[in-house]
């Protein structure tokens, strides 16, 4: 089958149209969440506590988010998360006590994780390799998109509803998402290549072992998360770190500017056009950066993703208006764009097959921890020192990803058609040949 055959176009609805919605879901509730819960009685700590339940929802269910993948497919699982995603929002809309509208987040978070390993599985599955860092830098585009796109989207609601509008819109595109998701087309799975518990070729229900495809008809024990855990170990700690400094930075990102903002006295209306300016120029750049992945090798992406932001970090505390803080907060947009896709596509490269969901669980895991440790070591250094010292810690942070992107990183773009295991631990996409087009 010639390299030209394949074309994202084939799959663009299914694959990126879910995501959108589900994006636009959580966008639109995001704005709200502290909102609602102070509504209904909790304090200002303790409605900070409850926006934090989304992400310790996603840490604690990434794992077992690897069984229901591994058990139903990647496709069932989205159809799954997009559902208990619904419910949940549908839960805090309704919600009439505190107790209950928190663990609605928090089953939002867990909904998130599922949604989020399924997906990054399917299209590392479904799309070769030569396209590979398009197709998630993409996905990681199109959720950034829908994610910019809810608060609007819920903003007429909320003018006629109050604030439980902005759940209902999240409900019914959650639930759109799982409509979507059933038009996912199934992973085929050819002879020769294992996949674990794809539900026996990619249907719900399928057995949890996987069928090597060696010739002898064996089957072999599907892995596990702990197996996986073992034979990947150094990965994990060598490039894993550098995926939980990426996470740190860019989830440190969305605090500072606030912040700073308010440091040097600009109002909120400054605050958030500067704010969404620079989330305008990271969602811009997600293809350019997918392609130069593709052509140039992962390396030329990630360490400069990384320096461009510490460089912008590091440059905030000298700004003292808001020309400063824009030029600035422009630097970080388009470092953390030019990132899009950077940490599902390297995931992708290292995960293996049969055993890749596991692997992928660990991989978010680790992304997570960074997301929720960032944010936490911008406070502590705020608290001891001072808010610029805070941010310069950040920004020493993005250094260290760099150079641990740097050395950890396969230089060069990946070989197309090499075996598993080899250089970036990758096999061919399932769908499509394994080599660029000529």
């Amino acid at each position: 089958m010639p390299a030209e055959s394949f074309s994202l176009k084939t799959i663009a609805v299914p694959a990126f149209g879910p995501t959108l919605l589900y994006g636009l879901a959580t966008g639109a509730i995001l704005p709200v969440i502290a909102l609602t819960a102070r509504d209904l009685g909790a304090s200002v700590a303790v409605a900070a506590l409850v926006i934090t339940l989304t992400g310790i929802g996603s840490l604690l269910t990434n794992v077992p988010a690897t069984v229901l993948t591994t058990r139903f497919g990647e496709k069932w699982a989205l159809v799954i998360a997009a559902l208990w995603c619904s419910a949940a929002m549908a839960t805090a809309a309704l919600a009439p006590v505190l107790w209950l509208f928190a663990l609605a987040v928090f089953m939002v978070g867990m909904a998130g994780s599922v949604f989020g390993l399924a997906r990054q599985s399917y299209l590392t599955e479904a799309v070769p390799l030569y396209y590979r860092a398009r197709a998630l830098s993409t996905l990681g585009g199109v959720n950034r998109i829908g994610v910019f796109a809810g608060p609007f989207a819920a903003a007429g609601v909320i003018h006629f509803a109050g604030t439980s509008g902005a759940y209902w819109v999240g409900a019914g595109a959650a639930l759109l998402a799982a409509a979507i998701s059933l038009k996912v087309p199934e992973l085929r799975v050819p002879a020769g290549v294992g996949r674990a518990g794809a539900g026996g070729g990619g249907g719900p229900g399928g057995p949890a072992a996987s069928r090597a495809g060696t010739g002898s008809g064996a089957v072999l024990p599907a892995p596990t998360v702990r197996s996986v855990l073992r034979s990947h170990g150094r990965v994990f700690r060598t490039l894993g770190l550098g995926i939980l400094l990426i996470a740190a930075v860019r989830a440190s990102r969305q605090a500072v500017i606030p912040l700073w903002a308010q440091h040097i006295g600009l109002d909120p209306t400054q605050t958030a056009l500067i704010y969404g300016l620079s989330g305008a120029i990271d969602m811009l750049i997600f293809y350019p950066a997918g392609k130069a992945m593709d052509a140039w090798g992962r390396r030329w992406v990630a360490v400069p993703c990384m320096l461009i932001m510490a460089a912008g970090l590091g440059l905030m505390p000298l700004t003292g208006d808001s020309t400063g803080l824009l030029l600035v907060s422009l630097l970080i947009g388009f470092g953390n764009g030019i990132g899009s896709g950077i940490v599902m596509t390297l995931g992708a490269d290292f995960s293996p097959s049969p055993g890749r969901p596991q692997f992928l669980g660990i991989w978010r895991l680790l992304a997570d921890s960074g997301t929720m440790a960032g944010p936490a070591l911008l406070s502590a250094v705020t608290a001891l020192a001072s808010l610029s010292a805070g941010i310069g810690a950040t920004a020493v942070l993005g250094l260290l990803g760099a150079v641990a992107l740097w050395r950890w990183v396969p230089k060069g773009k990946p070989v197309y058609g090499q075996a598993a295991g080899t250089q970036t631990g990758t096999r061919p996409g399932v769908t499509g040949p394994d080599r660029p087009p000529a």
